[in-house]
């Protein structure tokens, strides 16, 4: 997901200060009303983990450029409370900009709050499905549809019948990556041994998500028990694990998450051992969501879902390793079938 020497550093940095990315030429006066661009506050880890947040920041910079508004970024401070996050979307809020969304469960709550005290601001929060208001979106994805296809992807280039799952934060959204891999890899081949490996329970979100030393010591531990393809689903610790397993010196593989990170440029020395990822268009969804309110001026609300039937979650083609063996990809694409014809229903709990 990162390159670890340059990306640790960017945790470090998110982790000590809260900071405030002003995008446009977006000003820090405040004010309580007016509709001055997008407003977005990071989940862990911030700008820079090659996975969640550049995805959502992407569809922010897209909407903006398209749109011509301005918008602005805050990212969070590790061990944060609640009311932390509850007072970034006020300052967005009150700064005038609109819409503002929320990047990760974690402000479900903070969400439902400020959009009470701001009811002509529409508020989205990505991957949580809970939150009830007139002026609030749940951006939520099948990411467990998308971790099925590259469980077939695993079982099909596992030569130790052993591979790995590493998850950020043990915790539902997370999980639910892990039953739809472990249940492609095991329709695929049962013989096949799934390692699980979780870095941290709620509510140390920073250690699961933002610490490639904790990804990188848990896919040293799984290549060590004979896994030879690890699938990661630990946003910026995941960054830790592809490059411990690029420099193992092992035939072994990783399986990158919601991007294509074999295309992302921090990763290039590491993308020729990134077989496939599982990747969930939060940039397309965070992009719909800015349009809806500033352009269509019907901005969605209540539960907007995204799966593999409308290209919300997929599997990357970018490694020639996966695309060049015809045999996989056929063996992948007929699941893919199969899961958006209702032929196969994948698991969301493990």
């Amino acid at each position: 997901m990162r390159q670890v020497t340059k990306l640790a550093a960017v945790t470090l940095v998110g982790a000590l200060a809260l900071t405030a990315t002003a995008c446009g030429g977006s000003s820090s006066s405040s004010k309580s009303s007016g509709d001055k661009g997008v407003g977005l506050a990071f989940d862990v880890g911030g700008r820079g983990d090659n996975s969640f947040n550049d995805a959502s920041y992407a569809g922010m910079q897209k909407a903006m450029d398209e749109f011509h508004i301005k918008g602005k970024s805050l990212t969070p401070r590790e061990g944060e409370s609640e009311d932390d996050k509850v007072q970034r979307l006020v300052q967005l809020a009150k700064e005038g900009y609109n819409p503002v969304v929320g990047v990760g469960v974690v402000y479900s709550g903070a969400v439902k709050k400020v959009s009470q005290q701001f009811p002509k601001t529409s508020f989205a929060v990505i991957d949580a499905a809970d939150n009830k208001g007139p002026n609030i979106a749940n951006l939520v994805f099948t990411e467990e549809q998308s971790s099925y296809l590259v469980g077939v992807a695993a079982a099909l280039q596992t030569k130790t019948n052993t591979v790995g799952f590493i998850g950020g934060v043990k915790f539902p959204l997370i999980q639910k990556f892990e039953a739809g891999f472990v249940q492609g890899v095991h329709d695929t081949n049962p013989k096949v041994k799934v390692l699980v490996k979780y870095l941290a329970s709620p509510p140390n979100f920073s250690k699961g998500f933002g610490d490639p030393t904790e990804g990188a010591n848990a896919a040293k531990g799984q290549l060590d028990s004979k896994a030879d393809v690890i699938y990661s689903a630990a946003g910026a610790s995941g960054d830790g694990a592809i490059k411990v397993i690029s420099q193992s010196g092992k035939t072994a593989w990783a399986i990158g998450v919601d991007k294509d990170q074999y295309k992302q440029p921090s990763l290039a020395p590491y993308k020729k051992i990134i077989l496939t990822s599982a990747m969930k268009d939060a940039e397309g969804a965070v992009y719909n969501f800015v349009k809806s309110v500033v352009k269509d001026k019907k901005p969605q609300v209540g539960v907007v879902p995204h799966s593999l039937s409308d290209g919300g979650v997929d599997y990357a083609k970018s490694n020639p390793t996966l695309t060049d063996n015809k045999a996989a990809v056929d063996k992948i694409e007929a699941a893919k079938k199969k899961i958006i014809n209702g032929e196969i229903k994948v698991r969301t709990t493990p």
